[in-house]
């Protein structure tokens, strides 16, 4: 069976439910437990197939290709991606810590700040513990399912997806499927869609499993899988997750801007 990375984030569940309890149990190898950071790191060791990847690596793993018509995005507001600091303004931030588990916000944050607030701030890598990150810097990133739930008394919290659609207008692309290209034998017979298809018709159950992990209503967590969170990569979420990378390009994130090679495809 093929190998296939995941992170057990909420937000991640949909995609996976059918692959771990659903009808596609025993379709795959599925590993979850690991943050979306690892999975990149897995996918890149060899340890898995395929992977559940934060968007960013795509552009500096070579030999990936992407699985079409899935991600793990947001139209509006995400509110699993947040940006959290004491300040008064964005603008007067001079120092943001970043969760380790993150690459593609992490890259966000460092985009959002030079193309459009015309800042550099320092950026540092942490270990997500928001009070320790805010005792050292002016703003701390933080991601999945720990940035839902911390206490929000005397802090500013910034939604990472809506500040990118209040700037650029479009949706924005956290993570997407990919599969390693000596693998894609192994993973095209893999139906992703389907899977999605078949974990957000189990959006209750999901929910119910997860209200008591995290500590928030269910049909707050109902809302948030059917409404804040998209699963579908249609046109408008290609044309950000495009600009996206273009942007990453501009501002020295990554050091090479690759074509989207999709998965399926002849060069795939």
């Amino acid at each position: 069976m093929p190998r296939v990375a995941a992170s057990s984030y909420l937000n991640t569940a949909p995609l996976v439910w059918s692959f771990a309890r659903g009808p596609r149990r025993g379709e795959i190898e599925l590993i979850t437990d690991t943050a979306p950071a690892r999975c990149a790191d897995m996918l890149t060791r060899g340890q898995a197939e395929a992977a559940l990847v934060p968007v960013i690596e795509y552009q500096r793993l070579p030999e990936t290709a992407l699985v079409p018509g899935v991600c793990v995005g947001a139209r509006e507001e995400v509110h699993s991606v947040v940006l959290a600091t004491r300040r008064e303004r964005l603008e007067d931030v001079r120092s943001v810590a970043l969760d380790t588990s993150s690459r593609t916000s992490a890259a966000l944050v460092e985009i959002i700040f030079r193309e459009f607030l015309g800042r550099a701030p320092r950026l540092e890598q942490s270990a997500p513990n928001l009070e320790e990150m805010l005792g050292a810097h002016d703003a701390a990133l933080v991601i999945g399912d720990p940035a839902m739930t911390f206490p929000r008394e005397r802090l500013r919290v910034y939604d990472m997806a809506a500040l990118w659609r209040k700037y650029t207008g479009l949706g924005f692309v956290f993570a997407m499927w990919m599969a390693h290209a000596s693998a894609g034998e192994r993973v095209r017979g893999i139906d992703f869609a389907g899977a999605r298809d078949e974990g957000l018709s189990r959006v209750e159950e999901i929910a119910a499993e997860y209200e008591r992990e995290l500590g928030r209503p269910r049909a707050e967590l109902v809302r948030y899988l059917r409404r804040d969170i998209c699963f579908e990569l249609d046109e408008e979420m290609s044309a950000g997750l495009e600009l996206y990378f273009r942007l990453a390009h501009k501002h020295g994130v990554i050091k090479s801007l690759r074509p989207l090679k999709w998965l399926g495809t002849p060069a795939a």
